[in-house]
């Protein structure tokens, strides 16, 4: 037990400092300058959007006898080119001042009682920052907030399936023997996983390109998370200076890229607003932004590992794979913090006999089906949550595996985290003990049934 004390004692002072750093989390901002206000009147509220210059440390009130909202930003200041906005629907007018010699005041005076609420907006290739109020007439924003929180649910989104066709337009990646450009059989192939994507009740496949265009490394991982998608497939065919070099691969990043990534985008959080979960890194200590990010950076390596074994898994009963198992590399790609990211090598078009099979239609087809079922399994297992796949392709309804190269029964069943017996028992009439054969179909049944 005394041994057992000072462990004990070092964890609380441990939490105790995360608490603390969470508790201490809020830092003033810099000063900022309002540049603009736009004010509109909608069915269910009046929205105005402040053009600012950078972060705030702001807050919101209302008051009544008269309705008034009150918006007081720290170190803030109106810029020469503000002008002041007409009322419409609840807002009668607009005041501002200066509070405590440093601080600006902005007034609405208000027809009616409203419920204010409030948000910051990150820049986008239209806006910079900007600040959002909506005012909700008192009466209605019950209503409003129950009809939100029903639509949510109900929404059974799609799963959204990043795929990236590597290289492109003055970059034609790797060239084979025959002259086969790299650029052009990945495109083929990402189009035709993206039909097949789009065939998948449940799911969506969004390209980064779908032309013989160039597209630089980091705007390919930066339109996966503007897609809102789920994963990312960056599609590529190796090459080596020996052409009997043969086989897929599937990569995932480093733990040295991102922890190289996590620095950039601890540097640059100010533009990472989105990026755990829509929480701000801009107004965060700097410990504790780092804390927040590397939970989530976690969380999305260990789901860009599973979806990869599922994509290796699937991709051996294609061809041979290059490597047993799931490579990681610091591909420039794979560096989205919170999008699970793999990239699939297809093969070597440097070896005559994969360049053949790069270049044949009815190879890229088996090819993205195979890609196709990998990202299917996954998410069939761990769908996101408010997905479609979520609300029907729970582990209630049977799916299936097609056994692949160097598959045994008792892998099979690890893979899918269902026990072997069970396994067993679900493909009784079909199985000779417990040996497989490549390309055999087993059901694959939900635990416990």
């Amino acid at each position: 037990m005394s041994a057992i004390r000072p462990a004990l004692a070092s964890l609380s002072a441990r939490a105790g400092c995360v608490l603390a750093f969470a508790l201490a989390a809020s830092q003033a901002a810099l000063a900022a300058e309002i540049s603009a206000l736009r004010v509109s009147n909608g069915a269910e509220y009046t929205r105005a959007v402040f053009e600012v210059s950078g972060p705030l440390d702001y807050k919101v009130f209302s008051l009544g006898d008269p309705h008034r909202v009150v918006l007081d930003i720290k170190a803030s200041a109106l810029g020469k080119g503000f002008r002041t906005v007409d009322g419409t629907g609840p807002v009668r007018g607009l005041r501002t001042g200066v509070l405590d010699k440093t601080d600006l005041r902005v007034v609405f005076d208000l027809s009616e009682g409203v419920k204010p609420r409030s948000f910051l907006l990150p820049p986008d290739d239209q806006h910079g920052h900007r600040l959002v109020v909506d005012l909700y007439p008192q009466a209605g924003l019950a209503t409003a907030v129950k009809t939100v929180a029903q639509a949510v649910p109900a929404s059974d989104r799609d799963v959204v399936i990043a795929i990236d066709a590597g290289h492109g337009g003055k970059d034609p990646g790797a060239i084979g023997p025959g002259g086969t450009h790299e650029k052009h059989v990945v495109l083929a192939v990402a189009r035709e996983l993206a039909r097949q994507i789009d065939a998948e009740p449940g799911m969506k496949a969004v390209l980064t390109r779908d032309s013989d265009t160039f597209l630089p490394l980091e705007k390919r991982y930066l339109k996966a998370r503007e897609a809102k998608a789920d994963l990312f497939v960056s599609i590529h065919a190796d090459a080596f200076y020996k052409q009997t070099v043969a086989g897929a691969s599937v990569f995932v990043l480093s733990t040295r890229g991102a922890s190289g990534e996590a620095a950039r985008w601890l540097a640059d959080r100010e533009n990472a607003a989105d990026l755990v979960g829509g929480v701000s890194f801009s107004d965060k200590d700097e410990t504790l932004a780092a804390v927040l990010l590397d939970l989530s950076q976690s969380a999305t390596m260990k789901a860009s590992k599973d979806a990869a074994n599922n994509v290796l898994g699937a991709l051996k009963r294609v061809g041979k794979a290059h490597k047993p198992n799931v490579e990681h590399a610091n591909f420039v790609v794979l560096r989205s913090p919170d999008v699970p990211s793999m990239l699939v090598e297809t093969g070597f078009i440097s070896n005559p006999s994969e360049e053949k099979n790069l270049n044949s239609p009815a190879y890229r087809r088996r090819l993205a089906e195979a890609l196709r079922d990998g990202i299917r399994d996954f998410f069939h297992v761990q769908p996101p949550p408010g997905t479609w796949l979520a609300s029907n392709a729970a582990p209630t309804r049977a799916r299936e595996h097609v056994v692949g190269r160097g598959e045994t029964l008792s892998a099979i069943a690890v893979r899918h985290n269902v026990p072997l017996s069970q396994l067993r028992a679900a493909n009784a009439g079909a199985l000779r003990g417990d040996v497989v054969r490549v390309g055999e179909r087993l059901r694959i049944p939900a635990v416990g049934g």
